[in-house]
C-alpha cells in the first residue's frame, strides 16, 4: 500500500469520526440536570451546562464546544473533503489546504482531549487527535511541499504577510500573558472555573505563537521553510478564528460575559487571514 493510499484512508477516518463527534456534540440536548452550580477549588461559582454530551462542562466551555462543533461540521469537514480531492489530483493548492485544515483538526481535538470534562467521546477525540497528527506529518513532509518556494510568484507580498504573522503571534502571546501574569500573586486564574489548567493557552503559547513568529520571519527572509509554514498557519488560523467567532456568539447567547475587544478583534483578524490566504493561493503557479 502506498503512502498516498494510507494518507487517504487516515484522512477519511478523520472526516468520518469528526462528523460523528461534532454532530452529536452539537445536537445532543438531553437534560441531565438543571441549574446546577457549585463553588470550585478556585473559589469561582461555576454554572454547569447540564445537557447533552457536554453536560459536565461549564456553560462557557460547553457553549464554546458546541460552537466549534458546528464550524467543524459545516466548514472544516467540507474543506477537508475538497482539499483531499484536489490533493489527489496533484494540486499544490489542494495539498497546502489539506495540510492547513489538518492542523485545525489536530489543534481542535487535542484541546478536546485535554480540556473537556470526561465524556463518552473521549476515545474518539484521542483517535482523531492521533490521526490528525500523523496525517499532518505525512502531508507536511510530502515531496510536493519540499520545493514549495519555486511555485510562488516573485510578487508575493512576503513582507506584508510575514509582518502580519509576527504581529499575530506577538499579539496572541500578549493577550494570554495579560490573563496569566496577574495569577502569580495568588496562584489563581480568573475564569478557570472547575478546570485544572489553561490548555488552550498552553497550546497557543507553546506551538501557535512560535510557529507564527518563525514563519513570518522566515518568509520575510525568503527562506524556503517560511513558504511552507506561513500558508499552513494562515489556513489553520482562518478556520480556528471562524470557530472562535461562533464561540463568541454562542457564549453571548448563553449569558457569558465577552469583552468588547474580543467581539471586535476576532472578526477583524478573520477577515485579514482570509485576505492573506487569498494572496497566497493567488500567487501559486
Amino acid at each position: 500500500m502506498t503512502l498516498n493510499k494510507i494518507n487517504n484512508i487516515l484522512v477519511i477516518l478523520v472526516i468520518i469520526l469528526s462528523i460523528i463527534a461534532s454532530f452529536y456534540g452539537f445536537f445532543s440536548n438531553n437534560v441531565v440536570f438543571e441549574n446546577k452550580t457549585f463553588l470550585s477549588i478556585n473559589d469561582e461559582t461555576v454554572k454547569i451546562y447540564g445537557k447533552g454530551l457536554y453536560y459536565k462542562d461549564s456553560v462557557s466551555v460547553a457553549s464554546q464546544g458546541r460552537a466549534q462543533d458546528i464550524i467543524t461540521l459545516i466548514v472544516c469537514v467540507p474543506l477537508l473533503i475538497v482539499s483531499l480531492i484536489f490533493s489527489n489530483k496533484k494540486s499544490l493548492r489542494g495539498k497546502l489546504l489539506l495540510t492547513g485544515v489538518l492542523g485545525y483538526f489536530l489543534y481542535t481535538y487535542t484541546s478536546y482531549s485535554f480540556l473537556s470534562m470526561y465524556n463518552n467521546f473521549f476515545l474518539i477525540y484521542v483517535v482523531i487527535m492521533s490521526l490528525s497528527f500523523f496525517t499532518f506529518i505525512i502531508n507536511i513532509t510530502s515531496d510536493e511541499l519540499k520545493l514549495l518556494q519555486r511555485h510562488f510568484k516573485s510578487n508575493l507580498p512576503k513582507k506584508y504577510i510575514g509582518g502580519f504573522l509576527i504581529f499575530l503571534g506577538i499579539g496572541l502571546c500578549l493577550m494570554w500573558l495579560e490573563r496569566i501574569i496577574p495569577s502569580f500573586n495568588n496562584n489563581t486564574v480568573a475564569g478557570l472555573e472547575h478546570y485544572t489548567t489553561l490548555v488552550i493557552q498552553a497550546l497557543d503559547i507553546g506551538f501557535i505563537v512560535p510557529v507564527a513568529i518563525l514563519s513570518g520571519f522566515l518568509l520575510i527572509k525568503n527562506n524556503s521553510l517560511g513558504y511552507l509554514l506561513a500558508p499552513i498557519i494562515i489556513i489553520k488560523g482562518t478556520t480556528l478564528l471562524m470557530a472562535i467567532i461562533m464561540m463568541v456568539i454562542f457564549m453571548i447567547n448563553a449569558g457569558v460575559t465577552v469583552s468588547i475587544i474580543e467581539i471586535i478583534m476576532f472578526p477583524l483578524f478573520t477577515v485579514i487571514c482570509i485576505y492573506n490566504l487569498y494572496l497566497i493561493m493567488k500567487n501559486i503557479v
